[in-house]
């Protein structure tokens, strides 16, 4: 590629063809992109090491790391949804108030959401050539398209970005959400939507796929904070506060369900055809979830030696060096006095609700692997329906009582 090969005479992260690059990826799907192009590459990202370069390290190295990650034989998921790309809420990590990581998710949600409209509109508009195969009917795209609506609209009201149209006015309610939400994009939230989205092949439910995935990471990294803050808010007695994030976390996993709808929608023979050249990226991965399950409780040993948080080894080194947990907050509390019989009765039900929203999630991500997957393995070299099956009933707290979805499949 004539561009890349110029830049790399004076290289300039501030001038990198970021573009050029993505719509060659994005042309033949990142499995297939030429290894010419791969080795020149790693040689941008090689001169970003050297003295003259120091300091550049930020979007373009991380950019570089998510482009090449077939290129190094490091392949993950959170590679393939460009998660260190995203500014998802709460990062660094606990330095972030809950009001503020609650509206950073709001506008990436909303972003991601609104970019997958886009896509779909444009596709059914015969305006774009990327990601041809498979392409969903007209009727389909309309059901996507309600779906996606219903998804936004909750968070394009708490950010204050007027948008007059609901889930029963099709598409365009689509076309008016994207113009409001994209009229609203600073130039470096469009570049953020850009370099995020690397299918490997050319189905074109990829895309839709991608960006509902990187959306449940920016709920489950919002309600990792909610989390913390329920936890801290324990270690100093103060209940009601505890209950009301707790609530917060509940809302935001309730809020988006209408993803898995979406998901839903894929056909499958796309789903099976882009899967194909997946392998080695797995849901199993995602650093937001197991944080999320990790505060929740403390997972037992075996839980805590198995790929799937070995798969995530930063998650796994804050459980083994102790971090605390809301489970055992809630206990401490109690036995220490710090609150009353009524107030842990108020923290338990929030607990309980929160825990519901998580199983109703894992039961439907379940069934929704069924008729996707069937008896095939799972990507990331899981067992991929089976471990959904037997994962789907794990308590998300034992401080509290079970909530009647588990009972009631017990």
């Amino acid at each position: 590629m004539q561009v890349l090969t110029t830049w790399l005479a004076r290289p300039d992260a501030e001038a990198f063809p970021y573009d050029a690059v993505v719509a060659e990826f994005n042309r033949v799907g990142k499995h297939f992109v030429d290894r010419g192009l791969l080795e020149t590459l790693d040689a941008a990202r090689a001169t970003l090491a050297a003295p003259a370069a120091q300091g550049t390290r930020s979007q373009l190295a991380r950019f570089l790391d998510c482009a090449l990650d077939k290129f190094d034989g490091r392949y993950d998921n959170p590679s393939y949804l460009g998660i260190d790309l995203l500014p998802l809420p709460g990062t660094p990590e606990g330095d972030e108030d809950p009001a503020s990581a609650s509206r950073r998710r709001d506008r990436l949600f909303a972003m991601l959401v609104a970019d997958l409209l886009r896509f779909e509109l444009e596709a059914a508009d015969g305006t774009t050539s990327l990601l041809p195969e498979l392409r969903p009917d007209t009727r389909l795209t309309a059901k996507r398209c309600r779906l996606g609506v219903r998804a936004i609209l909750p968070a394009l009201a708490r950010l204050g970005l007027r948008c007059d149209v609901t889930e029963a006015d099709g598409l365009a309610g689509a076309r008016e959400v994207c113009r409001t939400v994209f009229a609203d994009l600073t130039p470096a939230e469009r570049r953020t939507l850009r370099l995020t989205a690397m299918p490997v092949y050319v189905a074109h439910d990829e895309y839709m796929f991608i960006r509902v995935l990187q959306s449940y990471e920016t709920t489950f990294a919002v309600i990792a904070v909610h989390l913390r803050t329920a936890l801290a808010a324990l270690v100093e007695g103060r209940a009601a506060a505890a209950a009301r994030a707790l609530l917060a976390a509940e809302g935001a996993m309730r809020e988006a369900k209408p993803l898995f709808s979406l998901v839903a929608t894929m056909l499958p023979e796309a789903f099976l055809t882009f899967r194909e050249f997946t392998d080695g990226a797995s849901a199993i991965q995602s650093r937001s979830y197991k944080a999320v399950e990790s505060l929740c409780r403390r997972p037992e040993q075996r839980r805590v030696d198995s790929p799937a948080y070995r798969s995530v080894p930063e998650v796994r080194e804050r459980v083994l060096a102790g971090q605390p947990t809301v489970d055992e907050a809630l206990q401490t509390a109690r036995d220490a006095g710090r609150i009353t019989a009524g107030e842990h009765a108020e923290v338990c039900a929030a607990m309980q609700r929160f825990e519901a929203a998580v199983l109703a999630w894992r039961q439907t991500h379940y069934r929704l692997a069924v008729t996707m997957l069937g008896e095939r393995r799972g990507t990331g070299y899981t067992e991929g329906v089976p471990y959904l099956h037997d994962a789907r009933r794990l308590r998300v707290f034992t401080g509290s009582e079970a909530p009647a979805i588990l009972r009631e499949a017990a």
